[in-house]
């Protein structure tokens, strides 16, 4: 029988890696969960609501990895914890192998199969076990939910009889899923919305979504966009085009939320201390970029930046504040991951080591580090 350990995070990790009804879902497939006593508790998953749905409830995170073949976590779990697992176990975990080559090293060295969940790649059959977009969801809702608070101001447009309360006007910059969701938030909450992108498709997104689209549209912008659906670099040509309307448009804004990311890049720099100059005093920008270096040039990763009046605020862990949520779609992930690696016949393991989703997301193997784009930086 395969045994999947569950271990709680760290104390800037409220989410966790199962759910009561995957944990039904997991033992339907033939696994032994065991969940480390109090893991979910920042997402409202008791023990006793494990306990009830099937799990080992360990002592402490050692007693729950002892033995284990696959190894659940939201962030990467530490070398000492993967070598307490059995020899050539499994770990899935968004691992952010970007930011820490050493420590991608460190990992491999065990001997473990790591999986970084990020890596999932963007095809119609992956798209329930794609984290990126479960959680980047959850942070587009929660930053126009934030910067509406953080605004002082009422959001929709009110007619009463001391006067006209005007909408104010919110800005999205990058329209992922994250902008999306933004967009639509800010949509329900009554702003005047608009929104820009380097990607052609997103036009018509925005548009369905009741919001203006801003943007330079020469010829490099139809062309900016991967095979993969993720934005091309630009050239500094189109950049200076790009800032120039951003700029003009920023003037007027009062909530800029921007989630432009592009995964193993720094992020892009859409607005500059300048634009932040320029903007009204009381207007809000949060930025979803913040944890590779951000989109506006005043951010500061998990601060909140007074300039002139505009407050810019860096998250780092967005999806991290509606935990309950945001661990219940990230296990369903995993539990969509993991399902087809499972003979349902026989209820044992066999994985296909040449799936797309397997392939696309195996970091490590046999001691060395295995995915591509991170051989190319040189392993």
């Amino acid at each position: 029988m395969v045994t999947i350990a569950v271990t709680g995070e760290d104390a800037s990790e409220p989410r966790v890696a199962v759910s009561p009804e995957t944990v039904k879902k997991l033992i339907a497939l033939g696994c032994a969960v065991k969940v480390a006593a109090g893991a979910g508790l920042r997402s409202r998953f008791s023990d006793a609501q494990y306990r009830d749905a099937g799990a080992t409830i360990a002592g402490a995170a050692s007693e729950a990895l002892a033995g284990a073949d696959i190894l659940l976590r939201v962030r990467r779990p530490s070398v000492a914890d993967v070598k307490s697992l059995m020899s050539g176990a499994m770990v899935m975990a968004m691992l952010d192998p970007y930011s820490d080559r050493a420590g991608i090293e460190a990992l491999a060295a065990t001997g473990a199969s790591t999986f970084a969940m990020e890596f999932m790649p963007r095809i119609t059959r992956a798209q329930s076990m794609d984290v990126l977009s479960s959680q980047a969801n959850l942070a587009g809702y929660k930053a126009v939910v934030d910067a509406a608070s953080m605004f002082d101001q009422a959001m929709p447009m009110m007619m009463t009889a001391a006067g006209t309360v005007p909408a104010a006007r919110a800005f999205i910059m990058g329209v992922g899923v994250a902008g999306l969701q933004a967009i639509a938030t800010a949509r329900r909450m009554g702003a005047i919305v608009t929104a820009t992108d380097v990607r052609p498709a997103t036009k018509e997104q925005v548009a369905s979504l009741g919001a203006k689209f801003i943007a330079v549209e020469d010829e490099e912008f139809k062309q900016a966009q991967t095979a993969a659906g993720y934005a091309k670099p630009m050239s500094p040509e189109y950049q200076a085009k790009q800032a120039e309307l951003v700029a003009s448009h920023l003037k007027t804004q009062d909530i800029v939320i921007t989630t432009a990311l592009i995964p193993g890049r720094p992020a892009p720099r859409l607005i500059t201390r300048a634009m932040v100059d320029s903007m009204k005093p009381g207007a809000v920008i949060v930025d979803l970029a913040a944890e590779r270096g951000g989109n506006c040039e005043l951010t500061q990763a998990d601060k909140v930046v007074d300039h002139n009046g505009v407050r810019i605020w860096g998250p780092l862990n967005l999806a991290g504040t509606v935990p309950v949520n945001a661990s219940s779609l990230y296990a369903k992930n995993l539990l969509a991951f993991i399902e087809p690696m499972f003979d349902k016949k026989d209820k044992s393991l066999k994985i296909n080591w040449d799936d797309e989703t397997v392939k696309g997301t195996l970091v490590t193997r046999d001691g060395k580090v295995v995915h591509a784009s991170l051989q190319k930086q040189g392993a």
